[in-house]
């Protein structure tokens, strides 16, 4: 039976797209929140004995034919292993993936460009851009397909509590399961966190991305762009021939200003922004605006339960890495899992939980705080933030460790 036509065996539907609960509502793991890192964390467990839950507030056909959302996931080349080891890459159409072969990082309306292209041994492209619709509907296939994997579609999670002894998860419905270990994956403003009692530094920046794509009359060459205006940031990601997914990053009522235009006031105002870089534009999309926040959980572990994705790390998008630290993150923890079954540990083991935390914090850090600096650089113009910026990318474009280095990061 193909993937594409598999019925769903796991979970019981109800006339308006949610679950109904069955009478064993006892589980190994229970997941909150079937986005790509959770479902990627579900599919990690397959080859396990678990007994799993996925439980996710929105409708089973939402998830099951997910709409576009204007999201384009720049994968590095272990995101595009470890999705190929999950059997979810090949499902994905090839027409999804487009090849990222080097980008440029620009400051102001200097000519001077900041390059980062994949070594000219390496045979492999810098990484490779797919919708994030598509990523979550291959995953979501997968996941169908597994005999000890539940979705329980529908549902919000209401109350959580959690011990040494195991968690206890109450749903929107009233439904109770019980877990050895639940796993939060549901956002980077994760309900589930705060129940658990887990604090998170949250920083609302102001500021707002909108994202539309865009064809155009200049050939991108496979070529991305990250370009630190004044005032605004420009990000220029390149897809099929012609064609690129603009994100324009301004104050959030700059944004929604824009995003008010007609197409023909917005094409205009786009063009004058990108000062006629693409040449002639016209919209291939609609427009999403999306409000940016960044997080970083205080723990990522507590007793029976653990934080994954965006419940742990919400990074700044401006980095394009926020989805490939997710996806390292479920499946460092589904690893420690299966270590600790195979050793004839619980699935919540203690020592496991916090090896995960310690080994997410080690690897996350330096990028996450790198970037925030990044960005609070970026968002002044004053003249000595504008020097700053011109000097720093003179320095790493003439530092070939430092370049190499971010290369090598994206290749990994």
């Amino acid at each position: 039976m193909s993937l594409g036509s598999v019925s769903p065996l796991h979970e019981d539907r109800r006339p308006d797209g949610g679950t109904l609960m069955g009478s064993d509502d006892n589980f190994d793991i229970v997941v909150v929140g079937a986005g790509p890192v959770g479902l990627s964390f579900a599919a990690s467990l397959a080859q396990s004995e678990l007994k799993v839950a996925v439980v996710e507030q929105n409708t089973f056909d939402s998830l099951a034919n997910p709409a576009f959302d204007g999201r384009e996931i720049a994968l590095t080349n272990a995101s595009i292993r470890t999705l190929r080891e999950l059997g979810a890459w090949d499902v994905i159409p090839a027409s999804d993936k487009s090849a990222l072969q080097g980008a440029r990082v620009l400051n102001g309306s200097s000519a001077f460009a900041l390059r980062f292209d994949p070594p000219s041994n390496s045979g492999e492209p810098l990484g490779v851009l797919v919708p994030n619709c598509r990523i979550r509907e291959a995953l979501f296939k997968i996941v169908r397909l597994q005999d000890r994997a539940r979705l329980l579609c529908g549902h919000s999670v209401v109350d959580a509590t959690n011990s040494q002894e195991g968690a206890v998860v109450t749903l929107s419905n009233g439904a109770r399961l019980t877990a050895r270990l639940v796993v939060a994956a549901d956002s980077r403003l994760s309900a589930t966190r705060d129940l658990l009692g887990i604090g998170a530094d949250i920083n609302r920046l102001g500021h707002s991305m909108l994202i539309c794509r865009v064809r155009h009359e200049r050939a991108h060459h496979q070529i991305a762009i990250e370009w630190f205006d004044h005032h605004q940031t420009i990000a220029i990601l390149p897809l099929a021939e012609g064609m690129s997914s603009l994100l324009l990053t301004l104050r959030s009522n700059e944004a929604y200003r824009l995003l008010a235009f007609d197409d023909d006031l917005f094409l205009s105002e786009l063009t004058k922004r990108c000062r006629g870089r693409l040449g002639k534009m016209t919209l291939a999309s609609k427009r999403h605006t999306y409000p940016l926040v960044t997080t970083w959980a205080h723990k990522f572990r507590a007793p029976s339960a653990a934080l994954i994705g965006d419940a742990a790390i919400g990074m700044h998008p401006v980095t394009a890495h926020g989805f490939n630290i997710g996806l390292s993150s479920q499946k460092q923890l589904a690893r420690g899992i299966m270590t600790a079954c195979r050793d004839g540990r619980n699935v919540g083991d203690p020592d496991m939980l916090h090896i995960y935390e310690r080994r997410l914090r080690l690897s996350a850090a330096p990028l996450y705080h790198a970037t925030n600096i990044l960005v609070g650089l970026y968002s002044r113009d004053h003249l000595a933030a504008r020097l700053a910026r011109h000097l720093g990318l003179r320095f790493a474009q003439h530092v070939p460790l430092v370049r190499h280095g971010i290369s090598a990061e994206l290749q990994r």
